[in-house]
């Protein structure tokens, strides 16, 4: 009997999703940074969803300051509404934490989560607290809303051969310092989708070399990459780039005949954020392959 080790995490996911009525509209199923929803009463914005979690010894440490915790669980969250080209709006939390767990330190990771509200303009709407038995790991699980004007929405499935993909900021090196620290793109997606749609975007959390190919299967394309080209964090190499993960920069597929404007435009906009051309969307079928990169399952060792 095959274990989720032996499948890794997509086609786990694949898996489920085909025991489940999903809707059939672009961006409604799985597949996406969020999902859209039409709202009954607005035919000018859609409403996008979002869950999350974060796992103690998976996505942080005992060790790691609790209020960076608390921010990055709203951060990783409000990173997938800036993919979409949308906005944060409210926000859910459940935590799941041993009864030994210090009030302190819950207090703390609430002061990171209500920072992070405050910055990206969103709302504590509820959530849930629970118990885990003894020697099971903390979790904090995050559902969200946010929405989008119709005209900025950005999927993952839009992008065609030949448009040129595009990455801001450096890649690698997040488990040093950038995976608790990171500020989502937001006001840079903001600007993007108003002034130069990108065909296709998502967020860079499982590394490159995992979400690059999502996003080049879920445009029907192939894809190349410069490898020499890629922005690397300091002391990283490329390897790194393409699979440390929890980057939460963007990646985007733009019209070829736009790259250089945009470029000229970003430098004046966002002179401290690098933007990088890293390859181009090819013919579905061509191109190259890569491996690598989180995956929640896929290669773990027995217990």
């Amino acid at each position: 009997m095959s274990r989720l080790s032996d499948i890794g995490e997509d086609a786990l996911i694949a898996r489920l999703i085909s025991k489940a009525p999903c809707d059939p509209a672009p961006g409604g199923g799985p597949g996406d940074d969020c999902a859209v929803i039409e709202y009954p009463d607005d035919r000018g914005r859609l409403e996008l969803l979002k869950t999350d979690a974060l796992v103690c010894n998976v996505h942080y440490t005992l060790e790691s300051p609790p209020k960076q915790v608390g921010w990055k669980a709203v951060a990783r969250v409000v990173s997938d509404f800036a993919a979409m080209g949308g906005r944060p709006e409210r926000f859910l939390v459940t935590l799941a934490l041993p009864p030994e767990t210090e009030v302190a330190w819950a207090e703390a990771l609430y002061d990171g989560i209500g920072e992070a509200l405050r910055v990206f303009d969103a709302r504590l709407a509820g959530g849930e607290t629970s118990r885990v038995p003894k020697g099971s790991s903390a979790v904090i699980s995050i559902a969200a809303t946010g929405s989008v004007s119709r005209e900025a929405l950005v999927l993952r499935s839009t992008g065609k051969p030949g448009d040129v993909l595009m990455v801001t900021g450096r890649l690698g090196g997040s488990i040093a310092h950038k995976h608790l620290h990171f500020t989502p793109r937001i006001k840079e997606s903001d600007w993007l989708v108003s002034n130069f749609k990108p065909t296709a975007m998502m967020d860079i959390s499982d590394g490159l070399a995992k979400d690059l190919p999502r996003l080049a299967e879920a445009s029907a394309c192939g894809f190349e990459l410069d490898f020499e080209a890629l922005p690397r964090g300091e002391g990283c190499g490329v390897d790194q780039a393409l699979t440390d993960g929890e980057d939460y920069e963007l990646l985007f597929a733009m019209a070829p005949e736009r790259v250089a404007e945009l470029q000229a435009a970003w430098a004046k906009r966002f002179p401290d954020l690098e933007l990088t051309v890293i390859g181009r969307l090819v013919e579905e079928g061509k191109g190259i392959t890569l491996s690598g990169g989180w995956d929640h399952f896929a290669g773990l060792p027995d217990a």
